[in-house]
């Protein structure tokens, strides 16, 4: 008999912020509820003429171009998460979800700190002011999937709200990019720790399911 204390507790999704330097944690978002369904896209980096290298013409150099990658495709995923105060009975929620919002919100919004301190470089007459450095942001989905990531879009839908117009459950759009090791320098703890991403791909597709071409139908017509 299956006790309930038997049952395997699900593992989260979630969101590590993380100190490129340092390789600690500064925070950790673990999603209320794993997403029910994932969108992924992939493009590849081709170097031909219908890649983004955007050549044109059809002489030899495209041909020979035709099946080489610059470089890791480029990927996104989307996915829709929830956010709800009522399934946290055990929770005290004065505030409703503002924290579990304005956490996600921060993914994209430097601090007051930072802000003030471009203004005074500014101020004091600083030539040029390096754009402001996030933390690196992982995506965990499981011990497969961990991977470096910018957020690109997040859109929030409140659906409910208590006596003082606190939001209490929220649907929320969001949007990565995966970064790589074409978006991130030789020696920045992201390229690593995508390079290990990759490396996870690579060891899942030597599991795959392999065929033959008798199941094609094509037994002989492949040879040269």
């Amino acid at each position: 008999m299956t006790r309930y204390t038997d049952i395997p507790k699900p593992i989260r999704s979630g969101i590590v912020l993380i100190d490129p330097e340092r390789g600690t944690p500064q925070r950790i978002i673990v999603l209320q509820f794993n997403p029910d369904t994932l969108e992924r896209s992939l493009s590849p980096q081709t170097a031909g003429a219908g890649g983004d290298s955007g050549g044109g013409g059809s002489g030899n150099g495209d041909r020979n171009e035709a099946l080489r990658l610059k470089g890791p495709a480029q990927e996104q995923w989307k996915f829709t998460a929830e956010i709800d105060a009522t399934d946290q009975l055990e929770i005290a929620a004065p505030v409703g979800i503002h924290p579990q919002l304005a956490t996600l919100e921060m993914l994209v919004q430097p601090t007051t700190a930072q802000l003030r301190e471009a203004s005074r470089l500014a101020k004091n007459g600083t030539i040029e002011i390096s754009p402001i450095e996030m933390p690196l942001t992982l995506f965990t989905w499981g011990s497969k999937r961990v991977m470096p990531v910018r957020l690109t879009e997040l859109s929030i839908n409140e659906s409910a709200f208590d006596v003082n117009l606190n939001p209490i459950r929220a649907s929320l759009s969001i949007g990565l990019k995966v970064l790589s090791v074409s978006d991130l320098p030789a020696d920045h703890l992201g390229a690593d720790l995508y390079m290990a991403h990759l490396a996870q791909k690579e060891q899942l597709a030597r599991g795959g399911l392999r065929g033959g071409l008798g199941a094609l139908g094509l037994n002989g017509v492949l040879s040269r």
